[in-house]
């Protein structure tokens, strides 16, 4: 390897990968892509300049990436089965520049929108004050029923018939359960507005069939593709074809410039390796993983938001614990267990230390971990989270583990 020569910083590659074959990640919407797609992501491709879209570059030297471009075009399609309705930019860096990008197209600045509330699961780029989305808009929000800690679409309605939004967003970062996109997408039909969904973490469950689909008539779509997907950190956006040319516009030249080819192109491979029939049967594993890892955590006395999990991520609730979300971390992270902090519904607690953490299963998943292994980190959580005493013997029986499971490494 080249880097070797930089002994200083390829030190530092070398401690990372150490850390994470030694440790077990927990967090929900990270996830280890494929051999192929690292390739794809590190590879000659990086090296040009595409601003535009296919068939109408501002650089020459670009016919190989309008084919590479349009295959992805064709197989994200593909893999979520939306059909000809539907166009799709494969540009997008990340997920919120998508999200913005989708604004900035369909939006005027203060124009309304209505997201779900951060400390209910949903995510910054929905309309939270410190973020551009919260600040360029005017926004109400909606959260879950603080008993049963779903979402109350008729509460939805309410909402959305008084302040009647011009976009309506669904899908979250840290909602447990699954999502009707249909009951979303009828309610934005009934107040007027544009219905969007953010499947950014679910991407993969869909793609599967494990989970409701906003296919084939919610307006806009965004997702990452680095989550449940398993490829490379980027974006996509799909849209009704009537909104295509305002959508690509805002994605170049409106947010952005040129894309980053090499990712596209592992964006490709990633679609790719979803239509494989092991894609489904991962899927179908991170299910019943985090299932079998909620039940364990019932059983150890955790207050899990909403009871239980219908996804990949599990939101626990620690206030009956005595312990907060950032010392809970803190602890699991000196052991090996990687979980982040998080918000919960009707927190009291400030959203750098709340009350809870998330938790979830696809990173484990892709490592081979199965549900013996997943009652094994419920107990670990548990030892932790109630006894600081054992931290070392922990931490050895993690390692332990961990190494025993090199699959995506």
């Amino acid at each position: 390897m080249n880097l070797k020569k930089y002994s200083k910083i390829y030190k530092l590659l070398k401690a990372e990968e150490r850390r994470q074959v030694e440790t077990i990640n927990l967090i929900p919407s990270e996830n280890y892509p494929s051999k192929a797609v690292l390739e794809a992501a590190g590879s000659i491709l990086t090296s040009k300049y595409s601003e535009g879209y296919p068939g109408k570059r501002y650089y020459p030297g670009n016919k190989i990436y309008d084919q590479i471009e349009l295959l992805a075009q064709k197989s994200a399609k593909e893999i979520f089965k939306c059909g000809e309705s539907y166009h799709v930019n494969v540009q997008s860096y990340s997920g919120t520049p998508a999200n913005l990008a989708v604004y900035l197209a369909l939006l005027n600045f203060g124009d309304r929108i209505m997201g779900m509330n951060l400390s209910h699961g949903g995510h910054l780029s929905h309309g939270h004050r410190v973020n551009f989305s919260g600040r360029a808009y005017k926004v109400v929000q909606y959260g879950v029923n603080l008993k049963t800690g779903k979402i109350d679409y008729e509460e939805v309605r309410k909402l959305a018939k008084k302040y009647r939004p011009k976009i309506i967003i669904s899908g979250a970062t840290a909602y447990p359960r699954k999502i009707n996109f249909k009951k979303f997408h009828q309610i934005a039909r009934e107040v007027g507005a544009i219905s969007m969904a953010d499947i950014a973490h679910i991407a993969g469950l869909i793609a599967a069939g494990f989970h409701p689909s906003p296919f084939p008539f919610t307006d806009v779509v965004t997702t990452t593709t680095q989550k449940t997907l398993r490829g490379p950190r980027g974006g996509i956006i799909f849209c009704k074809e009537k909104l295509a040319k305002d959508i690509d516009r805002a994605v170049f030249p409106g947010i952005q410039g040129g894309p980053h080819n090499n990712i596209t192109f592992a964006k490709l491979v990633c679609f790719e390796e979803a239509k494989k029939p092991d894609f489904r049967i991962y899927q179908k594993q991170v299910l019943k993983n985090a299932e079998v890892l909620a039940e364990e955590l019932k059983k150890y006395g955790f207050n899990l938001v909403s009871g239980g999990t219908d996804n990949h991520l599990i939101l626990i609730d620690l206030r009956n614990k005595g312990i907060s979300g950032k010392d809970a971390e803190e602890r699991l992270e000196k052991v090996g267990i990687i979980a982040n902090r998080n918000t919960v519904p009707g927190d009291p607690r400030k959203p750098y230390d709340p009350s809870g953490i998330r938790l979830g299963t696809p990173a484990i998943t892709t490592r081979g971990m199965k549900e013996k292994e997943m009652k094994k980190i419920a107990e670990w959580i548990y030892r932790v989270i109630s006894n600081k005493t054992e931290i070392k013997k922990i931490r050895t029986e993690v390692k332990n583990l961990a190494k025993r499971f090199k699959n995506g490494l």
